[in-house]
């Protein structure tokens, strides 16, 4: 039987801050103490070289409840709170637009230009 040996086992220690970050649009935040996050990123398509726009969605644990829907956010890997929790909310980085009700929040983070604000739509005809 050949002697024992010592295994040095190194433990990696992660520190909170060290953990990876990543900035959202809240898309949902009518659960309990929790928001559901849009994360988009882009990517250049290997071949074509165009630039493509990806996404994925992310559900954050919100201690306090200050996320609104169309916030811009800062999230925080975590450990796994739930079935589909694995990020916490860091801090509010830009609140949604007082006054303005936001239909879609996907949209929220995107630029408006003049072609995407919608036309006035022209008064009905009296009828006579």
């Amino acid at each position: 039987m050949p002697p024992k040996t010592v295994k040095q086992e190194a433990k990696q220690v992660v520190d909170r801050n060290e953990r990876r970050t990543v900035t959202g649009v809240v898309t949902a935040d009518k659960m309990d103490k929790t928001v559901k996050v849009r994360v988009e990123r882009l990517v250049q398509h290997p071949l074509f070289s165009k630039t493509l726009r990806k996404h994925y969605d992310c559900y954050a644990h919100d201690e306090k409840r200050e996320a609104r829907m169309g916030d811009k956010v800062e999230l925080m890997e975590s450990r796994p709170l739930s079935k589909l929790k694995h990020w916490r909310l860091v801090r509010v980085v830009e609140k949604a637009q007082a006054g303005s009700a936001v239909q879609d929040a996907r949209d929220a983070a995107r630029p408006q230009t003049n072609a995407d604000a919608p036309a006035p739509k022209p008064a009905p005809k009296p009828t006579t």
